[in-house]
């Protein structure tokens, strides 16, 4: 399973109305039915995406659909606004996760993003995100697959889901809203160590020096990170580049 996130060039709020994050969504159903993309959950924000998918329908459906998504909704609000230029980074980041809990902990950190930004109190309040359709699974235009995702996350019943779901959901209100955990957008792979330890075995050479982390009742390989100051100026951030994916 793969989290991948995906900013507005420069951090614009370029998804900040609802016309562009629906535009996004149609072309992210239009990736499913194009190349079978299996969707886990997704949120769409004000200036990036997060985008939790399965992969085994082969090597090109996550890349390919990426550029579809990405092209053409940047494609669409270019036109629309008669604006040049680049709408996303040019990178995407992508994490491996392992299934079951680290996946529902992956799953409930997704749903939080527009709470822990102070924008609903409550993820179903948000109405660009997953949390609605796996509590209430759609008829038609469905994004999910909830098949493989009560397989992925080791559940009987997909009511058994649901539940567990909605209970880790609340209690992270309750308890109080968790800050942005960098391992979920930045990491190479989060999972239990032995998980951690044999991705990194089978990436070789691509991971060499990288560190296995311990984060709570989980580990990642934690990504190198480089200044990316050139844009930004004042804005430093840092980015992931050695596991970032030109999306064109």
């Amino acid at each position: 399973m793969w989290h991948i996130t995906h900013r507005c060039h420069k951090r614009e709020f370029l998804l900040k109305f609802s016309k562009d994050r629906q535009r996004w969504l149609h072309w992210l159903l239009e990736a499913k039915k194009r190349y079978g993309l299996p969707i886990l959950n997704y949120t769409v924000t004000s200036n990036h995406i997060h985008l939790l998918v399965a992969d085994d329908k082969g090597q090109n459906v996550i890349p390919s659909s990426i550029q579809l998504i990405a092209g053409r909704t940047g494609q669409e609000f270019n036109q629309r606004n008669g604006r040049k230029g680049a709408y996303w980074e040019d990178r995407y980041h992508a994490t491996a996760v392992e299934s079951g809990d680290h996946l529902l902990q992956c799953v409930v950190y997704i749903d939080m993003n527009m709470v822990r930004a102070g924008v609903v109190q409550h993820p179903s309040e948000w109405f660009f995100s997953g949390y609605n359709e796996i509590q209430q699974p759609k008829r038609k235009n469905i994004l999910i697959d909830y098949d493989r995702l009560q397989e992925l996350l080791g559940f009987d019943t997909y009511g058994t889901l649901q539940a567990t779901h909605r209970q880790r959901v609340e209690s992270c209100l309750k308890e109080g809203i968790p800050l942005r955990d960098d391992k979920w957008s930045r990491s190479v792979a989060v999972g239990s160590e032995r998980f951690v330890e044999e991705l990194k075995g089978t990436m070789g050479t691509m991971v060499l020096g990288r560190k296995i982390v311990p984060s709570g009742k989980s580990f990642h390989l934690r990504e190198a990170q480089a200044s990316y100051s050139s844009l930004l100026g004042d804005e430093k951030y840092e980015i992931a580049p050695k596991n970032g994916h030109i999306w064109r």
